[in-house]
């Protein structure tokens, strides 16, 4: 008999090779790597190759691919277009979510189903999403567009267009790691939907953009923005206890503080806090890092639920000097490593995802009354 689980709650859906997400021993593999052997020690455009191909790079890889993504990050004109005259108070991750269709309408190849195609697409995709996030925040402020290079990594470009100045070592490695940490986490909602929409034999813009709608949620990729916001309401370390427990007792959602995966902790939140001590200690401002320990210290005591991911992202983008509302286009950003991943493997041994509801409504039965008699 079929199972009814909702919200698909320990349903096998499909099976893939990219990463792999043990919750009850709080452990994260990407392609037989454990997180914390590639956190720090290999850069995000070498997560990309073991995502994409199912092993780290040599150095000959890795320069083809380096190469590879630096030579597609020129956005078509009517992109850049669209940048510049969306409405200044739109959200980010919906801006990006438009531009990468439209990016879909640039494709001149578009009936090429094969697989090289499918990959140039993923580069394409991959070296552009940044683009357009720095970009529209840039265009928003009544900033110029800088120019995109060709000489920096992912995540120092990103940084570079953002700010319109080159970044310093510590902040590109900082944010490179976060990209490491964020490039794929197993079936989540939002690669969920990726595999859903390439499925239907749709194409890879489409798919892509199903996942950024998907990553927008606040139960989702939105959650680090909700963290820091929920820092400032509180306001001071003084403030934390009766802050915490008023909204425990209006049942009210922590923001990053627990997983539906994890049961321990999120392997990835070490990582992210000994950044986060780092950056906070080295700006003076220890203020947020304090608040977020005494919150996650409360919520383990009082819940038994340990910090996740956004837990501390939101600390360390923020002491980056990053905008909040970009804190989610940076999760997009990295995440689209994984999504093209899993877009390429789905499509390698697809089966259309069809899965059966369970029906509440009213017995069968019911006769139409016309309407003039219709109450």
């Amino acid at each position: 008999m079929p199972v009814v689980a909702k919200g698909l709650e320990g349903i096998i859906a499909n099976s893939t090779r990219l990463s792999d997400v043990l919750g009850d021993i709080g452990q994260l593999i990407y392609a037989g790597y454990d997180i914390n052997e590639l956190a720090g020690k290999v850069s995000f455009e070498e997560v990309v190759h073991l995502l994409w191909y199912g092993e780290l790079p040599n150095w000959r890889q890795l320069n083809v691919l380096h190469e590879t993504l630096r030579t597609h990050r020129d956005l078509p004109q009517g992109i850049i277009d669209f940048i510049t005259s969306a409405p200044k108070d739109a959200g980010p991750m919906d801006v990006i979510r438009t531009a990468v269709s439209m990016l879909g309408l640039y494709d001149h190849h578009v009936d090429d189903t094969s697989v090289d195609r499918n990959r140039e697409r993923a580069v394409g995709i991959t070296a552009r999403i940044s683009v357009i996030a720095a970009y529209f925040h840039r265009a928003r402020s009544g900033k110029s567009l800088p120019p995109v290079r060709k000489d920096l990594g992912e995540a120092a470009h990103f940084l570079y267009l953002l700010t319109g100045e080159t970044p310093s070592d510590e902040a590109a490695q900082t944010l490179d790691v976060a990209y490491v940490l964020h490039a794929d986490h197993g079936m989540n909602a939002s690669t969920f939907s990726a595999r859903v929409t390439i499925a239907t034999l749709s194409d890879m813009f489409s798919a892509i953009t199903s996942a950024i709608g998907t990553l927008k949620g606040p139960l989702h990729g939105g959650a680090n923005e909700g963290v820091i916001h929920m820092l400032q309401e509180i306001g001071s370390e003084a403030n934390v206890d009766a802050w915490i427990e008023n909204a425990l007792a209006q049942k009210k959602k922590i923001m990053g503080i627990g997983h539906r995966v994890y049961k321990v902790l999120d392997p990835r939140a070490p990582h992210l806090r000994a950044m986060a001590m780092k950056l906070t200690e080295k700006a003076g401002d220890p203020k947020w890092l304090r608040m977020s320990e005494r919150i996650a210290t409360i919520m383990k005591e009082k819940k038994g639920l340990n910090a996740n991911v956004d837990f501390y992202s939101a600390t360390v983008y923020y002491s980056l000097g990053l905008p909040t509302d970009m804190f989610t286009p940076i999760f997009a950003i990295s995440r689209t490593a994984g999504w093209t991943g899993h877009v390429l493997e789905q499509l390698a041994d697809n089966r259309l995802y069809r899965p059966l509801s369970e029906y509440t409504g009213p017995a069968v039965g019911k006769k139409v009354t016309p309407i003039a008699l219709r109450a």
